[in-house]
């Protein structure tokens, strides 16, 4: 198998700059997550590890060796696309089979592979029939049974799970995790999907504008963010980030009040997740906005001033709009930024 340096690539197409002076370490056998919103440059920066897209500076290395000069073909990577990308008029089997024929594998070992790869993700029994026969979670498999076939160094996923239904894409998540434990390959999996991000991932790498935000576990994203983008975009809900100004060892917003560093002064923002906010106490003051039961757990939101809270409460609870309700946050998990975004670590 294969780790993979990328060593302060960049990808430029004439003014707009796709991916700036990005360096990362992807271990051998990392399940590594490429997580931001559309147009921040994780899928340009998979092409480039292909070889579908030549960076414009930099270096990109696979298995040791500098991968700017070979051929996407010659990488010894497998993609799979969110599209299926399967050749409908063949079936199942000649889909699978299709790389075998491309990389010249001996015929007498083709059905012995293709079968292994089928059952893998669970397709052996529909092995005779095509593509338009299958469903959409059938038809992934598929795709993912002829990238499995190669054997490759590497997997490259660019957000295979998007166009399943929320069932779905839950199982799939599951079978690709497995998939890949099973078969010790470094993947790369790309999505804007932050659910997809935290449970699949060793290691997420977030990204922004072309720009990394912030690399760690699963765990260290959502408990530690680096800054408001990535405590905004993990968690769901995600954190609460409220403006407010610090003054003498307290923080203060529209019909909020919480302790903080006495060192802090001026503006800053306050971070809460909606599952340290407790119904009831004295750290905000506002009016139920609204109910929303999901069995269970019940999501609030309150209204502080013209600030929508969101808050996490017990899955019995029920409350009519505009009534005047009191929320208090566990002071010991609060998070507080700077106006430029960037975490304050302890008395800074």
């Amino acid at each position: 198998m294969a780790s993979i340096q990328l060593q302060n690539i960049v990808k430029r197409y004439g003014a707009f700059v796709g991916v700036q002076h990005m360096s990362l370490d992807i271990t051998d056998q990392e399940f590594l997550v490429l997580l931001g919103p559309s147009g921040c440059g994780k899928t340009t920066t998979m092409r480039m590890i292909a070889g579908l897209e030549h960076p414009t500076e930099g270096t990109v290395v696979i298995g040791g060796e500098v991968m700017n000069d070979i051929d996407a073909r010659d990488r010894d990577v497998a993609m799979v696309f969110q599209g299926y990308a399967l050749y409908p008029n063949m079936t199942i089997y000649e889909n699978i089979r299709f790389p075998l024929r491309m990389r010249r594998v001996p015929a007498g070992e083709h059905d012995r592979l293709i079968r292994q790869a089928a059952d893998m993700v669970e397709l052996g029994d529909l092995l005779d029939r095509k593509p338009g026969a299958l469903s959409g979670g059938q038809r992934q498999r598929a795709a993912l049974a002829r990238a499995v076939v190669r054997q490759p160094q590497v997997f490259l996923m660019d957000e295979p799970l998007s166009n399943l239904d929320a069932k779905l894409r839950a199982s799939m998540r599951v079978q690709i995790k497995h998939l890949q434990r099973q078969l010790k390959v470094t993947t790369i999996y790309v999505t804007h999907d932050q659910i997809e991000a935290m449970t699949l991932a060793d290691r997420i790498v977030i990204m922004n504008k072309g720009a990394i935000q912030q690399v760690g576990t699963p765990d260290e994203i959502y408990s530690d963010p680096a800054n408001t983008f990535v405590a905004g975009f993990i968690g769901g809900p995600p954190m609460n980030l409220i403006d407010g100004v610090a003054e003498k060892g307290r923080f203060t917003a529209p019909g909020i009040t919480v302790p903080c560093s006495a060192a802090l002064r001026g503006p800053v923002t306050l971070g809460v997740r909606p599952e340290d906010c407790q119904i009831g106490g004295d750290n905000l003051e506002g009016s139920v906005y609204g109910v929303e039961p999901t069995g269970d757990v019940t999501y609030l939101t309150v209204m502080a001033g013209t600030k929508a809270v969101e808050v996490k409460a017990a899955r019995a609870f029920r409350a009519e709009i505009d009534t005047p309700i009191r929320i208090g946050f566990d002071v010991g998990r609060l998070y507080f930024f700077r106006d430029d975004g960037a975490r304050i670590r302890g008395d800074a």
